[in-house]
């Protein structure tokens, strides 16, 4: 079973994130575990300090190495030999996208760092961290919403966590591409209607649709996703449909 430790100064921030949705519902089946580790557990001074003034001056503070290593190794031993990465969440990190969602997945397991601050102690991260990961360019108060959005992807691709595998693999970005408009009930909202191709039962031409679609969405709107000189003869007749019929608009 897949199994996490998300190492916080606020671990009832993690624990609240894990009682609902997909990921909570996944920890109730049995399908995968995540426990929130106190950091605080392993700063043994009086006042529990975890942080510290940072060397050659400036603003703010920065995470200490004892107590990061501590936990981490205290962590490793509770799962001997099992090798699990340890994962720091860093804006300085890898991009997060879901063909690296896919490879964590197939990995023993993660210890995910959730950082504070101006920052983790530079030797920490050269000693104990496999890899630094970012969910986006821009910057988080701490490092505990973007180990939240890990967690659910990494959840979502569980097989079972889902109860239906098919929804997770039609997700956006699953084959590299943007997904494709959904629609539900009623048929007609505000004076618009259901696109007539999803009413007729046509299978075969509903996925062509959503193909189409899926194509067209990212080339229009993510166009650094996709590159037409690979796409098969198929796809590039139908990407070239949508790009016609949006001219046409």
């Amino acid at each position: 079973m897949f199994h996490a430790d998300v190492v916080t100064i606020f671990p009832e921030m993690i624990e609240s994130f894990l009682e609902y949705g997909v990921l909570g519902r996944g920890i109730r089946n049995g399908l995968l575990s995540v426990d929130a580790c106190d950091l605080r557990e392993f700063a043994y001074d009086r006042h529990r300090t975890v942080d510290d003034r940072a060397y050659g001056g400036g603003p703010g503070m920065v995470m200490k190495y004892q107590p990061l290593c501590d936990a981490i190794n205290a962590l490793k031993l509770k799962e001997a030999g099992s090798d699990r990465k340890v994962i720091c969440m860093s804006p300085q990190g890898r991009q997060l996208d879901q063909q690296y969602v896919n490879e964590l997945v197939e990995s023993n397991g993660l210890i995910i760092l959730a950082g504070r601050y101006e920052g983790i102690d530079e030797r920490l991260i050269e000693s104990e961290v496999d890899e630094e990961i970012s969910i986006g360019d821009y910057v988080l108060s701490g490092g505990e919403p973007a180990a939240m959005v890990l967690l659910d992807a990494v959840a979502r691709q569980i097989p079972g966590v889902l109860g239906d595998m098919e929804s997770a693999k039609q997700d956006s970005y699953m084959d590299g591409l943007l997904d494709c408009p959904h629609y539900t009930r009623p048929e007609t909202v505000a004076g618009k209607r259901v696109p007539q191709v999803l009413l007729n039962g046509n299978h075969k031409e509903i996925e062509k649709w959503r193909r189409k679609q899926m194509l067209g969405r990212t080339s229009v709107r993510r166009p650094d996703l996709i590159n037409a000189e690979n796409l098969s003869a198929e796809d590039k007749s139908l990407l070239n449909d949508y790009l016609e019929d949006l001219a046409g608009r």
